[in-house]
């Protein structure tokens, strides 16, 4: 139950820093989504529901855990696939997804203090450690909190996407996503290390791959946005 309240938490904080970001500074980067329809939310919440349940469940079956688990990675990576899928359809070019990058880092924030108090049963704990800062989970073993190592993280990065945003900093304005996923990404990437998933490749596991995937695509697209604003210089 502490998960849910916590998800709830960040479900209603989410809406209230996208509601006041939206008549702050980002109702003209909300504009291109409202002109494209419905089509484009019912696109982000499938993607999100298959790549969350679908990566999350698979990460477990691959660590030995044969179970039923949802992941935020995975819901990124999912709903990343089904927008720019969408987009090609459509026809819609460049970033649509600034107007998400708040909600997204506080969902972040706030959910991986549910995942922290579920403890153990939650299958996001980390490693054994001998760190000052390291937390018995309730079965008598100091280990990694990376739950909060996350959620520390994503707070310094929403504070300081607020503060571009509020400047209206022109290429964080067109790139505010791929950065978002970026830092998110990388980030994730290195807590992975502190946690006992089942390796895939070598010493990476299947979040490891899918945070690889996710920067690869992040990068790739602000190059891209690089090429097309030198072409009108």
């Amino acid at each position: 139950m502490i998960h849910v309240v916590f998800d709830m938490l960040a479900a209603v904080a989410s809406l209230g820093v996208t509601a006041f970001c939206y008549r702050w500074r980002l109702a003209d980067a909300a504009q291109r989504i409202e002109a494209v329809g419905m089509g484009y939310v019912v696109a982000l919440i499938c993607g999100a529901a298959l790549g969350g349940y679908g990566f999350g469940s698979l990460n477990l079956w691959l660590s030995g855990t044969p179970s039923v688990a949802r992941s935020i990675v995975g819901a990124l990576a999912g709903a990343i696939v089904a927008i720019e899928l969408f987009k090609w359809w459509r026809g819609v070019k460049g970033s649509t997804g600034l107007i998400f990058v708040p909600a997204f880092a506080m969902t972040v924030v706030i959910g991986r203090w549910g995942c922290f108090f579920s403890g153990l049963g939650d299958e996001t704990h980390g490693l054994p450690s001998t760190l000052p800062w390291a937390v018995d989970l309730g079965d008598g073993v100091l280990r990694h909190p990376v739950q909060l190592y996350e959620s520390f993280a994503m707070m310094a990065f929403l504070t300081a996407a607020l503060v571009m945003i509020g400047r209206r900093n022109r290429w964080f304005m067109g790139n505010g996503f791929y950065v978002l996923v970026v830092f998110y990404a990388g980030q994730r990437f290195l807590w992975e290390f502190l946690k006992p998933y089942g390796a895939v490749v070598g010493a990476f596991n299947l979040f490891h791959l899918v945070c690889m995937a996710l920067l690869s695509y992040a990068l790739l697209m602000m190059w891209r946005n690089h090429e097309r604003a030198n072409e009108y210089h």
